[in-house]
Order: C-alpha cells, then sequence, then structure tokens
C-alpha cells in the first residue's frame, strides 16, 4: 500500500483518488477549491471528446469513461442519465469519437437544421457536474480518502513519495515544463422547460451552439476562445441565449437563470504520465481540455497503473 497524495479536487482529481483508494492506496486529496468551486463544476456534462487530443488514447480513455458512465447512470444519486441527442456535422462526417461505441445512428434529414451536411443521433451519458461532484467528494470519503482543503505552491510542502497533479491550469506553477493554456468557456443558464434531448452544433454559423438539459435548468453554450477572464459577458451571454433558442424552440420562453464562465485546461495533449521530480515519482493528469469528464474514468485507471508500476 502506498500513501498517495492527490493535488486537485475537479473531476479529473476526484476520479483519480477515488481509483487509488480502490485499488488499496491510501490517498489524501488536497485541492485550492471545493470541487463546486472548480471549472467541472461549470461544464455541461455530456459524454463527449471535445477539444482535446491525442486522438487514439483520447478514444482509449474515452471508452473506460463511458463504461463506467453509463453504470452509474443506474444510480440516480450519480448525476449520470443516458440522454438521446443530435450531433451536427457542418462539413460532413467527422466520426473518429464514435470508435467503441454504441447506440448511434446516422441523422435524417428531417432531423438536420439548415446548412448541416449531416449529422449523428446518438445516446450518451449526459452528467450534471454539481450533482456528480458532490457525489464523487462522498465516495471518495466513503473510500477512505482524506478531502483536504488548501493551497500547494511547492512540491516540497508535500510528504508522500507519490504525488498525482490533476491540477489543471495551476500546474506550470508547480511544474513549470508542463504546457497548458485556458481556453474560455461562457455558458448560459436557462430553466428546463421540459427538455429532454441533447443537441450540439460546433460549426454553426452563429458560433459554437449545445443545449445539454438537466433536471431543472440547461446549460446552454458557448465560447471556446483564449482568455482567463472569469467575468460572464453580457453581450456574449445574450448571444448564447438568442442562437440556442433559435436552435431549440422550446427555449424561447424559458427563464434565464443566471450565466457562467469556466477556463478550459487545454495542452497539445493530454499530460499522462510519470516523472521523477527532485527525488519524487510526480504523476501529471493535466490538459483534458472540454473533456475532463469525458476521460475522467479512463485517466484515473492509467494513474493506478503507473503508481502500481512503482511498487
Amino acid at each position: 500500500m502506498t500513501r498517495v497524495t492527490v493535488v486537485g479536487g475537479g473531476v479529473v482529481g476526484l476520479t483519480a483518488a477515488l481509483a487509488l483508494a480502490g485499488a488499496g492506496h491510501r490517498v489524501w486529496c488536497v485541492r485550492e477549491v471545493p470541487a463546486a468551486g472548480t471549472v467541472s463544476a461549470v461544464a455541461g456534462g455530456l459524454w463527449f471528446p471535445y477539444h482535446v487530443e491525442p486522438r487514439d488514447r483520447v478514444v482509449a480513455w474515452g471508452l473506460v469513461s463511458l463504461a463506467r458512465l453509463t453504470g452509474l447512470a443506474a444510480d440516480p444519486t450519480s448525476g449520470v442519465a443516458l440522454r438521446d441527442g443530435l450531433l451536427v456535422e457542418r462539413a460532413g462526417p467527422d466520426r473518429w469519437w464514435t470508435e467503441g461505441v454504441t447506440g448511434w445512428r446516422d441523422a435524417r434529414p428531417g432531423e438536420l437544421p439548415e446548412g448541416a451536411a449531416s449529422g449523428v443521433v446518438a445516446r450518451l451519458p449526459l452528467v450534471s457536474m454539481p450533482v456528480h461532484l458532490a457525489w464523487l467528494e462522498q465516495a471518495c470519503v466513503a473510500a477512505g480518502v482524506e478531502l483536504a482543503d488548501g493551497r500547494v505552491e511547492d512540491l516540497d510542502e508535500l510528504e508522500d513519495d507519490v504525488v498525482v497533479l490533476a491540477t489543471g491550469l495551476a500546474t506550470p506553477r508547480l511544474l513549470p515544463e508542463v504546457e497548458v493554456s485556458a481556453a474560455r468557456g461562457q455558458v448560459a443558464l436557462l430553466a428546463n422547460p421540459g427538455l429532454e434531448r441533447w443537441f450540439v452544433d460546433a460549426g454553426a454559423d452563429a458560433g459554437l451552439t449545445y443545449v445539454l438539459p438537466h433536471p431543472g435548468w440547461v446549460v446552454c453554450g458557448g465560447t471556446d476562445d483564449p482568455g482567463e477572464d472569469e467575468a460572464p459577458d453580457p453581450d456574449v451571454h445574450g448571444e448564447i441565449v438568442a442562437r440556442c433558442r433559435a436552435a431549440v424552440p422550446a427555449l424561447r420562453d424559458a427563464e434565464v437563470l443566471g450565466s457562467r464562465v469556466g477556463l478550459r485546461p487545454v495542452a497539445p495533449a493530454v499530460d499522462l504520465r510519470l516523472r521523477e521530480v527532485r527525488g519524487r515519482a510526480v504523476v501529471t493528469d493535466v490538459g483534458h481540455g472540454g473533456a475532463g469528464v469525458t476521460l475522467s474514468w479512463g485517466c484515473a485507471d492509467e494513474v493506478v497503473a503507473l503508481v502500481a508500476g512503482l511498487g
């Protein structure tokens, strides 16, 4: 049994901590803010490998998470539901993400918006992130993970021989050689008028458009631009609401509940590997872009394997 410190309390850090505890390790998870304050809590929660590389590893990690989330959908407390929806393809089929995925088909012409070349109708996990993050925290505690709030300024502050960094944009502060940057994602929250189907049109002329319905609210997006400003832009908010209402007419009279901004931790590729840093084993698990929940469980399993290899 190894004593492991996981730094980071978003979906990636919590799933890694839970998987490590399940493998028999003693785990301490220290996070600068609780899960509800992380970028994970802003995410729309659809299982889909958005804005992340490399594709071959993303497919493998994603399939592990897909199976785990599909299983969790049977637990109403997990925040996971299986929902049908439409992914619009403006430039024709680009379906690398469907490798190993079942439950999808070509969209029929009558299902597509004007100007779309093709599309995919799929049944995928849709995760209410605030609910799921609370579930993960409770699962970690039940598994014996020690959760602690605090800011780690230097790896030398930590006593354990093995450290897992799931620190997203904060990673370069601890390991300057890690390349990760912020992609600003703004969303609007609307009351759910009874929607169950999701909708994604990343190539819409009006801009990135997605509608992800959860019990009580709908996450409507969005933006994906470089930047670190976490204050919602009122003009962008109005544009998001307008184009989502145009895409999904059932939202036209839905109450607007608010606006949120999350900073996606984007990298040239997910940095999941074992390093030796000043005599200490450090596993990085960062750079998941817009696919944190999509890759979380698959990456957590690889973290466990890397830690096991140290023995």
